[in-house]
């Protein structure tokens, strides 16, 4: 997957147009459309915002995280009924809310389908 594909898909994942995301990151709307297309090189102080604006790593969006050899496609599933069947899940002596135990999943999924 390339870092277009991973902008598009956050893009859309946060309800954003393409108009909404040039103007948080404060970018021409064309713009956005070379990065999602790769038609356009990223400078590193857009990639830093694009990473907080999506509340991931810059790593994630350069695609340098990976799954461990051993985690395939059926550890995600698995995970995901974990996860579902956990409703007290904690962290930190907190008891997770519905919204975090969903960020903990995507977060878990992309590292697992990078």
């Amino acid at each position: 997957m390339t870092i277009g594909i991973r902008i598009a898909e956050l893009r859309k994942q946060k309800n954003m147009s393409q108009s909404d995301l040039a103007k948080a990151l404060i970018v021409a709307p064309s713009t956005i459309g070379m990065w999602e297309t790769d038609q356009r090189a990223i400078k590193d102080d857009h990639l830093k915002h694009l990473a907080n604006c999506f509340n991931v790593s810059a790593d994630y969006l350069l695609g340098t995280l990976h799954a461990p050899d051993w985690a395939d496609i059926n550890d995600l599933i698995e995970l995901d009924k974990l996860l579902e069947s956990n409703v007290n899940m904690s962290y930190g002596g907190e008891i997770l809310t519905s919204e975090q135990i969903q960020r903990v999943k995507d977060i878990l999924t992309s590292t697992l389908l990078t």
